[in-house]
Protein backbone atom coordinates (compact mmCIF):
# COMPACT_ATOMS: atom_id res chain seq x y z
CA UNK A 1 0.00 0.00 0.00
CA UNK A 2 1.06 3.55 -0.51
CA UNK A 3 1.56 6.29 1.57
CA UNK A 4 -1.00 9.03 1.03
CA UNK A 5 0.73 12.15 0.04
CA UNK A 6 0.10 15.65 1.67
CA UNK A 7 -0.51 18.43 -1.08
CA UNK A 8 1.52 21.25 -1.17
CA UNK A 9 0.10 24.68 -0.53
CA UNK A 10 0.62 27.01 -3.77
CA UNK A 11 -0.24 29.85 -0.86
CA UNK A 12 2.22 30.61 2.33
CA UNK A 13 0.19 31.86 4.83
CA UNK A 14 1.13 35.39 5.74
CA UNK A 15 3.12 35.59 9.66
CA UNK A 16 2.18 38.79 11.87
CA UNK A 17 5.74 39.79 11.07
CA UNK A 18 5.66 39.66 7.33
CA UNK A 19 2.82 42.37 7.32
CA UNK A 20 5.29 44.97 8.63
CA UNK A 21 7.09 45.95 5.42
CA UNK A 22 3.58 46.26 3.61
CA UNK A 23 2.21 48.52 6.60
CA UNK A 24 5.54 50.77 6.98
CA UNK A 25 5.75 50.71 3.14
CA UNK A 26 1.88 52.17 2.70
CA UNK A 27 2.66 55.03 5.14
CA UNK A 28 5.78 55.65 3.76
CA UNK A 29 3.49 56.21 0.53
CA UNK A 30 1.19 58.52 2.20
CA UNK A 31 3.28 60.75 3.73
CA UNK A 32 5.32 61.14 0.57
CA UNK A 33 1.93 62.05 -1.04
CA UNK A 34 0.98 64.35 1.44
CA UNK A 35 4.43 66.56 1.67
CA UNK A 36 4.55 66.28 -2.45
CA UNK A 37 1.28 67.74 -2.80
CA UNK A 38 1.78 70.44 0.38
CA UNK A 39 5.10 71.21 -1.47
CA UNK A 40 3.14 71.83 -5.03
CA UNK A 41 0.43 73.97 -3.29
CA UNK A 42 3.13 75.79 -1.51
CA UNK A 43 4.30 77.08 -4.68
CA UNK A 44 1.28 78.09 -6.22
CA UNK A 45 -0.21 80.19 -3.88
CA UNK A 46 3.79 81.51 -3.41
CA UNK A 47 3.07 82.53 -7.31
CA UNK A 48 -0.56 83.59 -7.28
CA UNK A 49 -0.38 85.63 -3.50
CA UNK A 50 1.29 88.46 -5.57
CA UNK A 51 -1.58 89.23 -7.94
CA UNK A 52 -2.15 88.08 -11.53
CA UNK A 53 0.44 89.80 -13.73
CA UNK A 54 -1.26 90.88 -16.85
CA UNK A 55 1.02 93.02 -19.41
CA UNK A 56 0.76 96.70 -20.03
CA UNK A 57 -0.79 97.01 -16.72
CA UNK A 58 0.25 99.42 -13.94
CA UNK A 59 0.15 98.79 -10.14
CA UNK A 60 0.29 102.26 -7.83
CA UNK A 61 -0.68 102.87 -4.72
CA UNK A 62 -4.18 104.85 -6.37
CA UNK A 63 -4.57 102.07 -9.06
CA UNK A 64 -4.09 98.79 -10.37
CA UNK A 65 -5.21 97.34 -13.42
CA UNK A 66 -5.88 98.15 -17.54
CA UNK A 67 -8.99 98.67 -19.55
CA UNK A 68 -9.18 96.94 -23.14
CA UNK A 69 -10.66 99.62 -25.15
CA UNK A 70 -12.40 96.90 -27.05
CA UNK A 71 -14.59 96.50 -24.00
CA UNK A 72 -17.70 98.23 -22.58
CA UNK A 73 -17.31 98.16 -19.01
CA UNK A 74 -19.49 98.36 -15.78
CA UNK A 75 -18.34 100.99 -13.37
CA UNK A 76 -19.10 101.17 -9.62
CA UNK A 77 -18.14 103.99 -6.66
CA UNK A 78 -17.86 103.29 -3.54
CA UNK A 79 -16.31 102.22 -0.14
CA UNK A 80 -14.39 99.31 -0.16
CA UNK A 81 -14.88 96.74 2.10
CA UNK A 82 -13.79 93.50 2.48
CA UNK A 83 -15.54 89.95 3.00
CA UNK A 84 -17.97 88.68 -0.57
CA UNK A 85 -21.50 87.62 0.42
CA UNK A 86 -22.21 83.07 0.43
CA UNK A 87 -18.80 82.79 -1.36
CA UNK A 88 -19.57 85.30 -3.80
CA UNK A 89 -16.88 87.57 -4.14
CA UNK A 90 -14.07 88.43 -2.00
CA UNK A 91 -14.54 91.83 -1.04
CA UNK A 92 -17.47 94.36 -1.85
CA UNK A 93 -18.27 98.29 -1.85
CA UNK A 94 -20.35 99.74 -0.07
CA UNK A 95 -22.42 102.71 -1.03
CA UNK A 96 -25.07 105.21 0.19
CA UNK A 97 -28.12 103.00 -0.67
CA UNK A 98 -27.62 99.82 1.76
CA UNK A 99 -26.88 96.36 1.24
CA UNK A 100 -29.52 95.73 -1.01
CA UNK A 101 -27.06 98.04 -3.29
CA UNK A 102 -23.47 96.50 -2.38
CA UNK A 103 -21.31 95.93 -5.18
CA UNK A 104 -19.87 92.68 -4.34
CA UNK A 105 -16.17 92.09 -6.50
CA UNK A 106 -13.73 89.52 -7.78
CA UNK A 107 -11.03 89.90 -9.88
CA UNK A 108 -8.70 87.60 -11.57
CA UNK A 109 -6.25 90.42 -12.75
CA UNK A 110 -6.36 92.99 -10.09
CA UNK A 111 -4.98 92.24 -6.26
CA UNK A 112 -8.12 94.42 -4.76
CA UNK A 113 -7.04 93.92 -1.11
CA UNK A 114 -4.81 96.65 -0.69
CA UNK A 115 -7.60 99.13 -1.44
CA UNK A 116 -9.76 97.83 1.19
CA UNK A 117 -10.79 100.74 3.49
CA UNK A 118 -10.38 103.18 0.68
CA UNK A 119 -13.21 104.91 -1.71
CA UNK A 120 -12.82 104.16 -4.85
CA UNK A 121 -14.11 103.62 -8.36
CA UNK A 122 -14.46 100.27 -10.31
CA UNK A 123 -14.23 99.33 -13.85
CA UNK A 124 -15.45 95.43 -14.54
CA UNK A 125 -17.85 92.94 -15.86
CA UNK A 126 -21.20 92.01 -14.41
CA UNK A 127 -21.50 88.35 -14.20
CA UNK A 128 -24.14 85.93 -12.88
CA UNK A 129 -24.67 84.99 -8.99
CA UNK A 130 -27.20 83.66 -7.19
CA UNK A 131 -26.86 85.80 -3.96
CA UNK A 132 -25.26 89.07 -4.51
CA UNK A 133 -27.05 92.00 -6.09
CA UNK A 134 -24.85 92.99 -8.56
CA UNK A 135 -21.58 90.56 -8.78
CA UNK A 136 -18.35 92.13 -10.74
CA UNK A 137 -15.12 90.76 -12.20
CA UNK A 138 -12.94 94.47 -11.43
CA UNK A 139 -10.52 95.08 -14.53
CA UNK A 140 -9.21 98.40 -13.14
CA UNK A 141 -9.55 99.87 -10.04
CA UNK A 142 -8.55 103.66 -8.98
CA UNK A 143 -8.80 105.22 -5.34
CA UNK A 144 -11.21 108.56 -5.76
CA UNK A 145 -10.20 111.61 -3.48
Amino acid sequence: MTQPVEPQRLVRPIGKNSLWPYIIGACAVVILGVAGAWLISSKLMKSSSSGVKVPGSVVTSTSAGMLDPNTKYDTATGNLKDGGIKGEGTEHLEGDNGPSHFVYLTSSVVDLSGFVGKKVQVWGLTEASKYAPWLMDVAKIQVVQ
